[in-house]
């Protein structure tokens, strides 16, 4: 793709980078990225890639927009309220920027259309806010071989890692979690959250998503990101592949051998 004089005035301070460049922002433009709930983490996810001129969003989302959330889901504004959120993102991104296309999802993803919606993507970014959900994106994520960024707030805390099961070495997201989906977990209505700590991880999960497509510095799969807002600490721990996931391990390529080995 060529970018035009807007779009070179546009990115210029990406162009700039050595490590970004005119290609890489080529490569940016050229990408899709599916972006999973519009909330606390999908906002800021939203804007900055938009204005990063990612070339296509696909925006999966069944929620509407509630006044309890413009406190930190600062895409949306009060004449949004009742909206749906991937209808309200979707103008807020193209007013950011108009280059970038947008795919709006009004619908809850699960294990049954998750692979149809992600199909096609280079990155997924995962920002809902369920356990069940996140296996579902995280499983499909693993079988398409599409890097998953996934990122989780609650009250002053975050974390934030990537995944890229199929490779050697690097683990899935069931590698981190296990496989119980009725794990519990609070809502942020329950325990609450305080709004620039779902900014900071939006942020960053936005940053692995341009790593992904351009990389640059260090891989970060295999590393889990840790953020405690309380006391001012980042925190990166090694990620390691589980030898035994039943998503990614070695006997996930077992049990299909064995299968067809049966007479």
């Amino acid at each position: 793709m060529t970018l035009g004089a807007d779009e070179l005035a546009r990115y210029a301070r990406h162009i700039v980078l050595k490590e970004i460049g005119g290609d890489g922002q080529r490569r940016i433009g050229a990408a899709r990225v599916a972006i999973v709930g519009a909330g606390g983490l999908g906002s800021p996810a939203i804007q900055y890639l938009a204005a990063a001129g990612v070339g296509r969003l696909v925006l999966i989302d069944d929620d509407v927009v509630d006044r309890s959330n413009l406190q930190r889901q600062t895409i949306f504004a009060t004449d949004d309220v009742g909206t749906a959120k991937v209808i309200a993102a979707s103008a807020a991104a193209v007013r950011i920027n108009p280059h970038v296309a947008i795919d709006a999802h009004r619908r809850r993803i699960d294990a049954g259309n998750a692979a149809t919606l992600l199909a096609g993507a280079d990155v997924v970014l995962d920002g809902c806010d369920n356990f069940q959900t996140r296996l579902a994106v995280a499983d499909a994520a693993l079988a398409l071989r599409i890097p998953l960024v996934s990122a989780a707030v609650g009250q002053f805390e975050g974390q934030l890692a990537v995944y890229r099961g199929w490779q050697p070495n690097k683990p899935c997201y069931r590698c981190f979690v296990g496989t119980d989906p009725d794990q519990a977990a609070n809502s942020c209505a329950e325990d609450g959250i305080l709004g620039p700590v779902t900014g900071i991880l939006g942020s960053l999960a936005a940053l692995e998503v341009l790593r992904a497509i351009v990389p640059f510095g260090d891989d970060s799969a295999g590393k889990l990101l840790l953020v405690d807002a309380l006391a001012l600490r980042f925190r990166t721990l090694a990620l390691p592949k589980d030898p035994g996931c039943a998503a990614c391990g070695a006997k996930s390529k077992e049990e299909p051998l064995r299968r067809a080995q049966r007479p």
